[in-house]
């Protein structure tokens, strides 16, 4: 029997810190075994709501990779990829947004919640809008049965 697919991924906006580890890191390299495991570092995520931090996506993935490998995770046994260096993600997310309408993108109680705890107000990117479609072409893309991710 094939074994059940996880997929989980980080934005890569600095450093990380105990924090990942504990809240993430830890986990991931328990289920290495046990799953087929897919580590996305998930650069376009950064963009949705962090567009200020863009000039050091590159700079955060290269160390956000590094201490992914020195916390324990291991290429041989889980896939470890960057988001935007497969063009699926792309494409999925872009046939997702013809299929789903701005009210409903507007309606998600998430979003909501998000512009009013951090005081957004005039222009809202649709990246930052349609994040959560995102977030699903990302988990479609590669079937998972299971994903540990935070609260959003």
């Amino acid at each position: 029997m094939a074994k059940k697919i996880i997929l989980s991924g980080n934005r890569p906006t600095g450093r990380l810190h105990w924090g990942n580890y504990t809240g993430a890191l830890e986990n991931w390299i328990g289920l290495q075994d046990q799953y087929d495991c897919h580590f996305m570092v998930a650069d376009w995520h950064v963009l949705t709501t962090a567009l200020d931090k863009a000039g050091e996506i590159r700079s955060n993935t290269r160390e956000m990779v590094l201490d992914w490998l020195a916390a324990g995770l291991d290429p041989e046994r889980s896939v470890i990829f960057v988001q935007s260096a497969v063009k699926e993600h792309a494409e999925l997310y872009l046939l997702f947004c013809m299929l789903i309408s701005l009210g409903r993108l507007e309606r998600n109680p998430t979003f909501k919640e998000q512009v009013r705890d951090l005081n957004l107000s005039g222009e809202i990117s649709f990246g930052h809008l349609g994040y959560p479609v995102l977030q699903a072409a990302d988990i479609l893309a590669y079937r998972a049965d299971a994903v540990p991710v935070g609260e959003d």
